[in-house]
């Protein structure tokens, strides 16, 4: 296993991360134990979850799997996604101000059975809360030792660089982190979002990095996505354009010897701003082979062809 720097900061994290949104959804307690305790005995560190996955029920099961292995690893959780409600009611206020992240923090650090969060990160931005009283609140969690470093995700480039300059005119904790949509199929991340959090010391930690299984060579054309998939009956997803993509990469893959998987998680993880590559699972062996994957570095010569196969965004 590789680890790099968060950004410009001094957390460093595994090149693989795991996903624990399936945790309490898809997986019971024993079901995570056993893809978390995978994941350490492999190396990996980031476990990436939040208090609205499975409605606090993510965030509780990864504690009870982590248990004496706690310092093994770096926990990231999340707070104020706009479009979920964990019934903190009125009075908690917008989901980006200070009365809210102090309820969210407790909240969290209450499910997670533990006294501190690696990285606690804003889920969506908050429309109506000012950057500055956001990073304020959570710069007071950073002095009181409850959380480590600061994140956030789905911001827009120009939200990234407005957090930077506002954290460092009021002399604040910044922003470590930019946790955006961002995979070999879908690249407008680098539009915007990983030039502006190179520029300002942030890693990007990606989400989806397999394309909501597109990715994971079970999927082309010919082959329906199984029962119980993310696109299972998903026929706006599964486009004719997506697929003449997916067997390129098949074609690539085959060519330099090495899987789909491998060209997914180990390409995305060798383009410029990638910290970790956030991928879920749901049982040991698929824990195992995102571990394989990264260890797939490609040359520049690699990378070049991927980007005539799949053009980025200019």
């Amino acid at each position: 296993m590789r680890y790099l720097p968060l950004g410009n900061s001094g957390l460093h994290v595994s090149i693989v991360g795991i996903g624990c949104n399936n945790f309490g959804r898809r997986l019971d307690a024993d079901a995570t134990a056993a893809v978390v305790n995978t994941a350490i005995d492999l190396g990996v560190t980031l476990f990436d979850t939040a208090d609205i996955y499975s409605h606090g029920e993510s965030e509780v099961l990864l504690g009870q799997a982590l248990g004496k292995r706690r310092d093994q690893a770096v926990i990231a959780s999340k707070f104020g996604h706009q479009n979920g409600d964990m019934g903190y009611g009125p009075a908690a206020g917008a989901k980006g101000g200070r009365s809210y992240i102090r309820r969210a923090v407790e909240e969290s650090l209450r499910r997670l059975g533990t006294d501190y969060i690696d990285l606690y990160q804003i889920h969506t931005p908050d429309p109506v809360t000012p950057i500055a009283e956001t990073l304020t609140a959570l710069d007071e969690l950073i002095d009181e030792g409850k959380i480590r470093y600061i994140g956030h995700s789905n911001f827009s480039g120009w939200q990234i660089a407005q957090a930077a300059h506002t954290a460092d005119e009021l002399g604040l904790n910044g922003f470590v982190s930019a946790q955006n949509h961002w995979s070999l199929l879908e690249r407008e991340a680098e539009r915007e979002v990983t030039p502006a959090a190179i520029e300002y010391g942030l890693g990007v930690l990606p989400y989806f990095p397999l394309a909501n299984g597109l990715l994971t060579g079970k999927i082309r054309r010919g082959v329906a996505a199984q029962e119980g998939t993310r696109l299972y009956g998903n026929d706006t997803y599964v486009t004719e354009e997506k697929l003449d993509r997916v067997e390129a990469l098949f074609a690539f893959a085959e060519t330099n010897g090495v899987s789909l998987l491998d060209v997914a998680i180990g390409g995305l993880a060798a383009l410029p701003g990638c910290a970790s590559v956030i991928a879920g699972a749901t049982k040991p062996e698929q824990v195992r082979a995102n571990v394989a994957a990264v260890e797939w570095e490609p040359t520049d010569e690699q990378l070049a062809e991927l980007d005539e196969i799949l053009t980025p965004p200019q």
